[in-house]
This record gives C-alpha cells, structure tokens and sequence, in this order.
C-alpha cells in the first residue's frame, strides 16, 4: 500500500523555511500551465509540489508559477515550450498533443481505470520502466497521473448512447475523442479553458470532464444534466509533469536530489488522488443547484462498456501499425493498478 508522506508533511517545512532570513535563490525556475490559479492542479498538487521543494532546497530553489498561460503560447504548445527553453517546467494533458506519446494512451482507453490512486501509481511506474525514455526523451519527466472517474455534463439528459446521436461533445484526448465518435456523438477537440465558452455559445452541447474542473469552469451553470458511471470510468486523461532537460542537469547533485526526492511515485499518487478527491465537492455544487445528475448503475455502465469495445480494435491495430505492442501495455497496466490496489 502506497502510503503519504513527504507531501503531506508540506506544513511544517514550510513553517521552518518561513522562520529562517529569506535569501536569494541559487535557481530560479518558470513553470506555465493553463488552468486558473484557483483550480485543483495548480493550487492542491502543483503549489504544494513546488512549496515543498523549496522549503526542502532551504531557498535556493525558486519556482515561479505562471497560471493560464501567462508567458504566452497555448495549451497544446506547453511541453514544446519546456523542450525549447521557453519555460522551465509545466504540467499538461499528454493528450493535447494527440498521437505524440501513444503508449501513455492506453491509460485512457475507456471503462479500463477505476481508482485514480492506482492508475497514477501504474502510470508512474510504466513512465519508469521504459515510456519515458521511448517518448519523452527530449524532457525530465517528474511525475504522471491521471483523474478521477471521467463524466459527462450536457444540456440534455444523457442515459444510453444513442442520446449521443446529434450531439457535439468535447473530448479530452484522441482517445477520448474515439470513444465519443464510437458511441455516435461528434466529437470536438479542445483545450478545457476554452469549455465555458464552447458550451455557452453552443459550439458543443456537453464535455467530457471530471467533477473536480467543472468549479473553475462553471459548467454546472452552464449545463444541467450529469451522467456518471458504476465501476470503471468511461474514461480518464494522463497528465504530466515535466522539466527541462538542461536545466535539470545544469543543477547540483544535491538539489536534483531534493527535485527527484518530491517527484516520481509518491508524488504521481498524490496528484492522482488529491485531483479524485475534489470531485464530491465539486459534485455538490451542482446538487445545491439542483441540476440532474443521473448515475448509471452497473449493468447500464456495462452496456456502454460493451458499445466502447471497437475503441479498442482501432487502438491495437494503430499500435501494432506503430511497432508497439498495445496488448502488453494493456495487460501491464492492468496488472500494476491490481498490485497497487492490493
């Protein structure tokens, strides 16, 4: 059982790094990302990752965050920025950049994941064991993760997916994207900032996203209806978080020490788990408005399962097309969230 330790501890290090003279930092660093400040990401997982790392460099690392997209550029643009020197670090959705990094994909192949908890600490241990060095070689990679339970938020009651037909809805990702179009909608791609807007001018008539965005987006004011799943969800998005490489090994020893100390594994659950753990309040916001939230039980869940199935098909023989063998990255993954559930 994976268990919180350095991130939780956050508090009083940082009352210690608080209590000494403040110095100049050593090393200061940029990290952009396009969310608002206020959202889930940047101020309960990146803020904290960041804090702790210079409490922990006792204030000779300085990590300067930049939220939606202050330094220029858009979304899609992010992990480019990092390789170029643009910025330092970022975190992002893989997805924004379809079919770059396509091992990543098989975490967001729908009605696989259950727990964000697990799959983040799978997904980690996947990046490790050989992703990271096949697709991701031009950055330091120094967490991954992906959130909770994906749901659908649309102007119309949303139950079987044939009520999909005629609908254009925004996906997170090609894979998600697949699946949309699979079950009959039209699917839209686009960055999650560009969401309110989409919906209020009715570009799209739903979105696919977690709970835990729809706060900072106010898509419960926007939309009424909610459709939620009973076991695996439909699907869910990989995230990464990542640094230039140069800059990385332009550091002394000791602080890429105190920078891989508060990355990887533990870090990937924590992000994982605390972005899961902001669903139910976000949740709440739209029961206290009164909205429609319809939650699938687990023989209608198992009937949009079965629909997904020739997602599946493609993804394999687009993998096999690519030299990589998605049946093993399947069965990996599978077996990883069992041990880590465990």
């Amino acid at each position: 059982m994976i268990k919180r330790r350095t991130m939780l501890g956050i508090a009083g290090a940082v009352s210690l790094a608080f209590a000494t003279p403040a110095l100049a930092a050593e090393y200061e660093f940029n990290l952009q990302s396009f969310l608002p400040a206020q959202a889930t990401i940047p101020s309960k997982i990146i803020d904290v990752w960041a804090d702790k790392i210079e409490a922990d460099s006792e204030g000779r690392i300085k990590i300067n965050r930049y939220a939606s997209m202050q330094l220029g550029g858009k979304p899609p643009e992010l992990l480019d920025q990092v390789i170029d020197g643009v910025v330092d670090m970022t975190w992002n959705v893989i997805g924004y950049t379809p079919g770059r990094f396509p091992s990543t994909e098989v975490f967001e192949l729908p009605f696989l994941v259950s727990d964000a908890r697990p799959a983040s600490a799978a997904f980690w241990t996947m990046l490790e064991e050989d992703i990271a060095a096949r697709e991701f070689a031009d950055v330091k990679v120094l967490g991954g993760w992906v959130h909770g339970p994906g749901v659908i938020h649309a102007n119309k009651e949303i139950t079987t997916p044939d009520d999909f037909n005629g609908m254009k809805v925004r996906g997170a990702s090609r894979q998600v994207n697949a699946l949309l179009n699979t079950l009959g909608a039209t699917p839209v791609g686009m960055p999650v900032p560009a969401v309110p807007e989409a919906l209020s001018k009715g570009v799209i008539d739903g979105t696919t996203i977690p709970w835990e965005v729809t706060g900072a987006l106010k898509v419960p004011e926007l939309v009424e209806n909610h459709t939620e799943f009973t076991g695996p969800m439909m699907y869910t998005v990989t995230f990464v978080l990542a640094m230039n490489n140069d800059k990385y090994d332009a550091l002394p020893e000791d602080l890429q020490a105190v920078i891989d100390t508060n990355s990887g594994l533990e870090f990937s659950v924590f992000a994982g788990e605390v972005q899961q753990s902001y669903d139910e309040p976000a949740r709440e916001i739209a029961l206290d408005r009164g909205n429609n939230i319809i939650t699938l039980d687990e023989a209608q869940s198992a009937a949009w399962a079965e629909a997904a199935m020739p997602v599946y098909d493609a993804w394999l023989s687009e993998m096999e097309s690519k030299g990589i063998d998605g049946q093993a990255l399947i069965d990996r993954a599978k077996a990883l969230m069992a041990d880590y559930q465990g």
